[in-house]
């Protein structure tokens, strides 16, 4: 076995500390771990990194968004949030840490290059979070009225507006896929050598 990917929450009667603390770092290919986690925040290579804020790392450098010098605004989870800012700082970005305390949430939306959304509340974000030139990165992944999977993000208000905009489905889910059997890969490989 090369990979382990833990699916959370788990049930209540399970201490989920325990369990993802007794994954080992090289199989950790979605970052459960608190080494794993560490790897992010220290730069080092332990572990892997968690698969959805890689993908948004890697839609960025697909479409040759470079992040240096850009003001980028993210929640805090340590899912999403918080993991995503350590790799954005990485490539040199200013990161806003925003949450549901954030006061005037879409000035400071607006303000931002680059906003990526992992609020996990369905069209949270709407035209008045956005301007012209900015790209969003919708995480979010809900259900709809009609029964549709639909983003954190108003689609059809904030497309018109900004410059570029990841859709759901299709975006950022799809390629959270392909990073983890990247990550799959890259630990048969690690064990390989």
């Amino acid at each position: 076995i090369h990979g382990v990917l833990l699916f959370r929450p788990l049930p209540k009667h399970l201490d989920q500390a325990v369990i993802e603390n007794a994954l080992a770092a090289e199989k950790d290919v979605d970052c459960m771990t608190d080494l794993s986690m560490s790897g992010v925040f220290t730069g080092k290579k332990i572990g892997f990194p968690p698969c959805t804020p890689q993908a948004c790392m890697e839609i960025l450098d697909h479409y040759g968004i470079d992040c240096t010098g850009k003001k980028v605004v993210i929640g805090r989870s340590l899912v999403v949030g918080k993991p995503a800012a350590m790799m954005l700082v990485k490539k040199n970005a200013t990161v806003t840490i925003c949450h549901t305390r954030t006061v005037d949430m879409p000035s400071v939306a607006k303000e931002a290059d680059i906003v990526i959304v992992a609020a996990g509340r369905a069209g949270v974000v709407g035209a008045d979070y956005v301007r012209e030139g900015q790209t969003i990165i919708d995480v979010g992944i809900n259900v709809n009225a009609e029964g549709k999977l639909c983003g954190d993000v108003d689609y059809a208000a904030v497309e018109p507006i900004v410059d570029a905009i990841t859709p759901v489905p299709g975006g950022v889910g799809s390629v959270t896929t392909s990073v983890l059997v990247g990550h799959v890969v890259e630990a048969a490989m690690r064990k390989a050598q």
